[in-house]
């Protein structure tokens, strides 16, 4: 009893938002969880996110409304934040902070883990190598998806993010090769998916939801959502729940995981609320100056480790403000990072879909992965020489509209002509996912637009065998 009372105080001196100051917290550790009792009997969760020997500061994870300075209870309870853990979580979905959402029970855990996570050894760090096929062929052909990459989504307001996401989620897949050992469970197959969304709308979260059960994911999936109407503070919690779970699907059971984050702008905001709630001295923006930490906190917890079969690959989706790439979030997103996929809004008014903006995107562990099986001697030859007309004819584009299309030489026109048919037939695919050689042989169609002398960038036996015929 006498342990209990020394555990409890009565000592708040203040209340600034989601933050709760309390004097003499003897006893509490950092990161620890409280219990912070009101006078009505509610109790709510708090974390320990500051501490000296005079103040401490909790993070309330709840609402704040009805908390008082006085009247109100702190209690320690010696714990961390973690989360319950087991193979039941899949088809499951949850809140921002673990609690299920679905109407069923919470989960029996076989195992408890630290939402915190525990730092990837580098020297454990597999290298990312076997290629991730999503259906798309801007992503597939020109800026390859690797399993345990982290590549975002750089998005803009309007922009149809959401509907790329779900197309991805349902063409997305593990390629086997003949006689290369993915380590997959059931072999080449769909993704594990961990959602976790941050600050979205109900109608956002029920197009995520109805997506999800229409294409048969859901059952391999678990959902961590936090709405816009949720707590602020629950923004910070939810990716850490999401990606516990996702080190648990891959390294304990040894599955591949597709991590989607959706929005990290909504999760900075939050960060900048905080920040601004404790005082503290502003970064660019008004962002606090460890930004750039905290996001690779979350950003490195994608990887592979070697001796283990699963792997976890995330795909973080950034609103850009302004469609601003130089903005501090997608600009420190881009630094941790290893490329990014970049959504068009001139293509968007086009009706091209996914607007997928092929000259500012980048994978730089394309070469890592780069086409499976026969697909690979051409894959990088056939990327590189799209990725050169298309240049060549968005220039032309600019040209045409200053001196018009009857100023343009033949060659030119050709060009022209080039970059139009290649938006419309091969970045615009509507909903319909691509097979690797079907998006192959669509890029030899294009590149049949300009004679054999102009593909400087292939190989004299690659023109040869493909470029008067389709793949064998």
């Amino acid at each position: 009893m006498d342990d209990l009372i020394t555990r409890e105080y009565k000592t708040v001196s203040g209340i600034a938002g989601p933050l709760l100051f309390v004097e003499r917290l003897m006893k509490a550790s950092l990161g620890e969880l409280v219990e912070i009792m009101l006078d009505n009997g509610e109790a709510r969760r708090g974390q320990v996110i500051e501490l000296s020997e005079q103040h401490a500061v909790i993070q309330v994870l709840e609402e704040t409304t009805g908390l008082g300075v006085t009247g109100t209870r702190v209690r320690l309870t010696e714990s961390a934040a973690t989360m319950d853990l087991s193979p039941d979580l899949l088809g499951r979905r949850f809140s921002g902070i673990g609690a299920p959402l679905d109407g069923l029970p919470p989960i029996i855990p076989d195992a408890r883990m630290d939402i915190i996570g525990q730092p990837m050894n580098p020297v454990s760090r597999d290298k990312p190598s076997q290629f991730i096929q999503t259906g798309i062929s801007t992503i597939d052909a020109l800026n390859t998806l690797v399993r345990g990459q982290k590549l975002p989504i750089f998005s803009g307001a309007g922009l149809p993010a959401k509907e790329v996401i779900a197309q991805i989620v349902r063409h997305a897949k593990v390629r086997q090769e003949p006689g290369v050992d993915i380590g997959q469970e059931t072999g080449a197959g769909p993704f594990t998916i961990v959602f976790a969304a941050m600050g979205i709308t109900f109608r956002e979260a029920s197009f995520f939801l109805g997506e999800f059960d229409r294409s048969g994911v859901m059952e391999h999936a678990v959902m961590f959502v936090n709405l816009a109407n949720d707590p602020t503070i629950e923004r910070l919690l939810t990716p850490r729940y999401a990606l516990t779970t996702a080190e648990y699907l891959a390294f304990t059971l040894g599955r591949h995981v597709l991590v989607i984050l959706t929005d990290m702008a909504a999760y900075c905001e939050a960060l900048r609320q905080i920040a601004t709630a404790r005082e503290e001295i502003p970064g660019r923006r008004g962002y606090p100056g460890y930004m750039y930490s905290d996001l690779a906190s979350i950003y490195e917890r994608a990887g592979r480790i070697k001796g283990k079969p699963g792997s976890i690959t995330q795909l973080p989706i950034v609103t850009m403000p302004d469609d601003d790439m130089t903005h501090p979030i997608p600009d420190l997103t881009g630094y941790i990072t290893e490329g990014q996929i970049v959504l068009s809004r001139e293509l968007h008014r086009k009706g091209i879909f996914p607007p997928i903006d092929v000259l500012p995107c980048l994978s730089r562990l394309m070469n890592l992965g780069i086409g499976p099986g026969k697909t690979r001697e051409d894959h990088r030859s056939v990327a590189d020489q799209l990725y050169a007309f298309y240049a060549h004819g968005r220039d032309i584009r600019r040209l045409a509209a200053i001196v018009g299309e009857d100023g343009l030489s033949e060659s030119d026109r050709r060009f022209l002509k080039f970059a139009q048919d290649f938006e419309q037939d091969f970045v615009s695919q509507g909903s319909q996912g691509r097979e690797m050689e079907e998006t192959l042989d669509l890029g030899w169609r294009f590149l049949r637009y300009q004679p054999k002398e102009r593909l400087t960038r292939v190989k004299p036996e690659l023109i040869e065998r493909y470029y008067g015929s389709t793949r064998d």
